[in-house]
């Protein structure tokens, strides 16, 4: 009992160390906290001009507390015809829902295949995948790509925005990645001596231990959909446009009117706050298990 009690004591931590090692100082705390300062101002000023005028929103010094317009600046901004915000928003939420669900349902299952099953051409396959992560194909695709769509008809429609981002390349790695991390091949392989077949080893072992790595990779996926201008600026019509382009023509009809863009802006930015608030528990998480796994 006493050999055991020193071993423990003397391979882990002194009494008293972990308070000290993990105790941040008061230089910390205030760099931490400029830090935070620094990173949210622009967002919270984002807000504060969507709730001014334009009168307001010049004034020297400028203001940094809220005021009372934000109902009639949005109104003011679904009203914009040449905008058609909230026509942007809707098909925004379609798109970026679709292509996050596609990108978690494809990388997961190409993530246990890679991982966790032995097959002719594994490797190879794999390598393809890093491949891609590797070229800039939405740059260098753009043209034929656009030439697809046109002879397809899908120019103009949401569709045409959707189908190229079903399928992620780095969604695909960091989920064989993870797999291989999170799932043991011991669960595999007992799961099969019970009959499991590897659509049932898929669903009921795979997937409940990979929530935290689809959380993360959710969060991404939405957030880069959400924020993509070029390609949807390249195929869709301007009367049916994603948030992105809506704010673009939103400048275009706008130019001076500053605080019409801080709301069309800060109105874009609400629905990942949004995701990030439910699914924040989850995101975090991830982050962290990832982060003690490495």
């Amino acid at each position: 009992m006493t050999a055991t009690r020193t071993g423990r004591r003397a391979g882990g931590t002194l009494p008293g160390t972990r308070d000290r090692v993990w105790d941040a100082g008061p230089l910390t705390k205030a760099v931490l906290a400029l830090a935070i300062v620094i990173s949210a101002f622009p967002i919270y000023y984002m807000f504060v001009m969507a709730t001014r005028t334009n009168e307001e929103a010049i004034d020297v010094p400028p203001p940094l507390l809220p005021g009372g317009h934000l109902g009639e600046n949005v109104a003011r901004l679904l009203a914009t015809e040449d905008a058609y915000f909230l026509t942007g928003l809707v098909n925004s939420a379609v798109v970026a829902v679709t292509v996050t669900l596609s990108v978690i349902l494809i990388s997961t299952l190409a993530g246990f295949a890679f991982a966790k099953l032995r097959f002719r051409g594994g490797r190879v396959l794999l390598g393809l995948v890093l491949v891609t992560m590797m070229v800039p194909l939405q740059q260098m695709g753009v043209v034929p790509l656009y030439e697809l769509m046109v002879a397809l008809g899908w120019t103009g429609q949401l569709k045409a925005v959707i189908l190229p981002f079903l399928v992620n390349g780095f969604g695909v790695f960091m989920m064989t990645q993870y797999t291989r991390q999170a799932v043991p091949d011991e669960l595999v392989e007992a799961a099969r001596v019970d009959g499991a077949s590897t659509a049932r080893v898929y669903a009921s072992v795979v997937l409940p231990a990979l929530r935290p790595g689809m959380a993360v990779l959710a969060l991404l996926v939405f957030m880069q959909t959400w924020n993509e201008f070029m390609w949807p600026l390249i195929v869709l019509n301007p009367d049916n446009p994603v948030v992105q382009t809506s704010i673009a023509a939103l400048n275009q009809a706008h130019g001076t009117d500053y605080v019409m863009l801080f709301t069309g802006t800060a109105a874009s930015v609400l629905p990942l706050f949004v995701v990030f608030i439910v699914f924040g528990r989850q995101i975090v998480g991830g982050l962290m298990e990832g982060a003690v796994k490495a």
